[in-house]
């Protein structure tokens, strides 16, 4: 399984909640695991709001910030370009969708057609999770996984 993971799934890895065994499984599974570049910046700041939100301590966050930015290197980085803005542009027009999250449907739509291999999405955004289902990507969680 080739594996797409958009920043709601990636930072379970790093704040243990509902859906974070799910995550380790997910990518257990996987032969390939990739996200867009903008990812990293999207985790470390869940992980550093994640104090205000009294989810971890400081030192938690520390150390997470550590073990996300090692493991940084082992994930594939989907790099954005014009092209790639364009078509998150008309996947954001076409499902109404935030422009992070189209910019992660227009990633994991153009690592699958480069690869020449069907991608599956991991999200916890039902927004995406049902734009990604409607471009006929596999997405994780499946719908009866519905959270």
């Amino acid at each position: 399984m080739i594996l797409y993971m958009d920043s709601s799934a990636l930072v379970k890895l790093y704040i243990i909640e509902e859906g974070t065994d799910d995550v380790i499984a997910w990518m257990q599974n996987a032969d390939l695991i990739g996200t867009a570049i903008i990812t990293r910046v999207e985790v470390v700041a869940a992980l550093t709001r994640a104090i205000r939100g009294n989810r971890l301590e400081a030192h938690e966050v520390e150390e997470s910030l550590n073990e996300f930015r090692d493991n940084w290197a082992h994930y594939q980085h989907i790099n954005l370009d014009n092209q790639l803005i364009a078509r998150a542009d008309a996947l954001a027009a076409q499902y109404a969708l935030r422009g992070y999250d189209a910019i992660h449907l227009a990633c994991a739509l153009t690592w699958g057609e480069l690869l020449g291999a069907p991608v599956s999405l991991a999200t916890f955004d039902r927004e995406l999770r049902e734009a990604a289902r409607k471009s006929s990507l596999d997405v994780f969680p499946q719908e009866d996984e519905n959270r």
